[in-house]
């Protein structure tokens, strides 16, 4: 009896501290739907929020606040209120939100350079990053190796398309991702420790997969310290998992290159993990790294560079199946430029402003991180609204892309858009963050560090399928199915599977 009594006036003293809360700031706040008890506004949202927040934002506008559990936020859905929250007021949103079990037990307790909160351990790495990791250097260092890789990928595709069977291009283009970037971090691929490289690849869908996915412990306070999903068994296995796996790279590394020291030998190149490695091992660096901050960066390169690359590569694809004429006005500008009897280079894509345009389009439609995320360091204003401190920020970048005001015919997938031609002043955006409409890689301090090495992964890949292959929809369908799926970043719901028929003959060597 005592304990229902209990409930009573906890539940009681919740409701009515939410209602005074709601209407002593109703004035202050932006517009936000009517909410419920405890759970707020959890009860509009299905797996797919970008698409909810989408909806609501016609009802109540491009700045919505909203409480997810007891978790206030605040959806900004169009170009103009996203410059206002990352350009004039970024350094109030400078911070990305770290409240969740799955980011906490995945970055090492928010070791990463990902949700690092901004200040000088952040500033290290993202000056590591676009001088040394990601930067020009480093990837015109490693241009070989994607050279290498592109072949691969294009060879096994051919060898099916040429037996006549259906390719999974989703899992295809996941490998090449994977080899890519397992070979820039830590020079790892499938033909060299596969039993690594498999594990890896599983990690990272699976890392994807638990930080995208919602859990009611984030949200409701009363019950974070309940696991009520079973999500920390699954996190503690890929936790550990991941943490094997990075051990064994590690320590043969570490082991290489005493060896290398004794005998005076070198490696080829140096890859992120020697950079992170001479960081660990030199005592008068301006920023003393650990083995769990080395693993968790690396974790974030491997979750960042992998599935997105990957992924909208997949859409670009399925929208040109759907759009016939666009892909063979795609080919004909690759067979003018390139020829027929070379595969297309990186090297080639400035001189293919079409096939910049698919991609443009692509990035407009199917973003593979469809929410831009941050959270208020203080209490600010911003067009007029008080926003306390501590507010998560989602910028909508689905709903941006589809705005009408900003995009004529937006569902429509019209690469056109981004040529002079059309004279609609979208030819000049560009997707490196300086356009507020455009924003695949965000924006700003906390804008991805890795754009230049994601543009030559899809465009010269995308051109090579184009180039190489005509593709024909397994089962005969005349559409390929455009649903998404929930995740962090913008899966299919279905995979992208067809028949590859080589259209080059002979094919050119490789």
């Amino acid at each position: 009896m005592a304990f229902q009594v209990l409930l009573v006036c906890l539940i009681s003293t919740i409701v009515i501290v939410f209602i005074l809360r709601t209407k002593q700031n109703k004035t202050l706040l932006p517009p936000s739907p009517m909410a419920l008890p405890i759970i707020g506004h959890l009860h509009l949202l299905s797996p797919l929020p970008h698409q909810d927040f989408h909806k609501l934002s016609i009802r109540y506008g491009p700045i919505m606040h909203l409480f997810l559990g007891s978790v206030p936020c605040l959806v900004a859905s169009t170009a103009e209120a996203a410059k206002e929250f990352l350009k004039t007021h970024e350094s109030s949103f400078s911070n990305r939100p770290v409240q969740t079990v799955a980011v906490e037990a995945l970055t090492y307790g928010f070791q990463d350079f990902f949700f690092a909160p901004y200040g000088p351990y952040w500033k290290f790495m993202k000056k590591l990053c676009m001088s040394e990791l990601l930067g020009s250097r480093m990837l015109e260092q490693l241009l070989p190796v994607r050279q290498e890789e592109n072949k691969r990928f294009i060879q096994r595709v051919l060898e099916k398309g040429v037996a006549g069977e259906a390719v999974d291009f989703g899992g295809e283009l996941m490998t090449l991702s994977n080899n890519i970037v397992s070979r820039m971090a830590v020079s790892r691929t499938s033909t060299e420790n596969e039993k690594d490289v498999e594990e890896m690849r599983k990690l990272v869908a699976d890392a994807a997969e638990l930080v995208g996915k919602f859990n009611i412990s984030d949200s409701i306070w009363f019950l974070k310290r309940f696991d009520l999903q079973g999500f920390n068994m699954r996190l503690n296995e890929t936790r550990d998992r991941f943490d094997a796996v990075l051990d064994r790279i590690i320590k043969r590394r570490e082991e290489e290159r005493r060896n290398n020291n004794q005998t005076g030998g070198t490696r080829p190149f140096k890859d992120m993990l020697d950079v992170l490695l001479d960081i660990f091992e030199d005592e008068s660096s301006e920023m003393k790294l650990n083995k769990d901050k080395i693993k968790a960066f690396i974790l974030d390169i491997f979750v960042a560079g992998t599935d997105t690359s990957s992924l909208t590569i997949e859409w670009a694809m399925a929208e040109l199946m759907n759009h016939p004429h666009v892909l063979e006005k795609a080919r004909l500008e690759i067979d003018a430029v390139v020829g027929k009897s070379r595969i297309v280079e990186e090297s080639d894509i400035k001189n293919l402003p079409y096939l910049q345009a698919i991609v443009k389009e692509t990035f407009r439609l199917h973003p593979a991180g469809p929410l831009l995320f941050r959270e208020s360091s203080r209490s600010v204003v911003v067009c007029g609204y008080n926003i306390p401190a501590n507010t998560r920020l989602f910028i909508n970048v689905w709903a941006i892309g589809r705005d009408p005001n900003q995009w004529k015919n937006p569902l429509e997938f019209r690469p056109e858009r981004f040529i002079d031609e059309e004279g609609n002043g979208h030819g000049e955006l560009d997707v490196r963050g300086q356009s507020f409409h455009l924003l695949p890689f965000g924006t700003g301090r906390r804008r991805c560090p890795g754009i230049s090495l994601a543009l030559q992964i899809l465009h010269v890949n995308l051109a090579a399928i184009i180039q190489c292959f005509q593709l024909k929809v397994n089962g005969g369908n005349d559409k390929v199915d455009m649903e998404e799926k929930s995740g962090l970043t913008l899966p299919r719901a279905h995979p992208l599977i067809c028949v590859p028929i080589p259209r080059l003959n002979p094919f050119p060597a490789m």
